[in-house]
């Protein structure tokens, strides 16, 4: 790559993370292109350039917003901890995650979840899954799974929080409830048994 592809690159970047966090304070709707223009110091034409259009800038920033979450994601489900800090760290990083995104990003996010084509569906199958199982297979080694649910059940129960999640007149009740699903989901109703 010569240097005009990497200024083009990097001010493609720029306008990406300006864009994502306008969009994560403000919600998509409520963020001009020439205030993404501002805080990229680009021009609105560079955007348009770019993009086209804001809803292809949208897609742009979901894709990058994915790619980061999914990078740190990764980064711990490949880690050496155990199972149990695992599933904490897991909880508590989305309950902060959830406190900063604002709920008209996460209705256009969970929206575009729900259209069934969203780019998170492809990171799922293609990267997230085959790790899910592997921390599954994790907990049953060290005894937080029990070894007699199959992989089969525990993809299924994966599979329907999935689907439900793609429902999208879900996402003003489910924002505050994050926490309380996910610790749901791990551990069920009866909740962390110790030992």
């Amino acid at each position: 790559m010569d240097g005009f592809e990497k200024r083009r690159e990097q001010k493609k970047k720029d306008i990406v993370e300006a864009a994502l966090a306008l969009f994560m304070k403000f919600g998509i709707q409520k963020v001009s292109i020439s205030e993404i223009a501002k805080k990229a110091n680009v021009s609105q034409v560079t955007i348009y350039n770019y993009f086209e259009s804001k809803d292809n800038l949208v897609r742009f920033v979901f894709k990058f917003y994915v790619d980061q979450e999914w990078k740190e994601q990764k980064k711990l489900l490949q880690s050496e901890l155990p199972f149990n800090e695992k599933i904490k760290k897991i909880i508590f990083e989305k309950g902060v995650a959830v406190t900063q995104i604002n709920e008209g990003f996460f209705q256009d996010f969970m929206k575009d979840y729900a259209s069934g084509q969203s780019y998170v569906e492809e990171v799922y199958r293609k990267e997230a899954l085959p790790l899910f199982l592997t921390l599954f297979e994790e907990g049953k080694q060290q005894g937080y799974i029990d070894s007699a649910i199959s992989n089969e059940s525990l993809l299924y129960y994966l599979q329907m929080f999935q689907e439900y999640l793609r429902r999208e007149d879900l996402a003003k009740i489910i924002l505050p409830m994050t926490e309380d699903l996910t610790r749901l989901f791990f551990y069920g109703i009866a909740g962390k048994r110790e030992g």
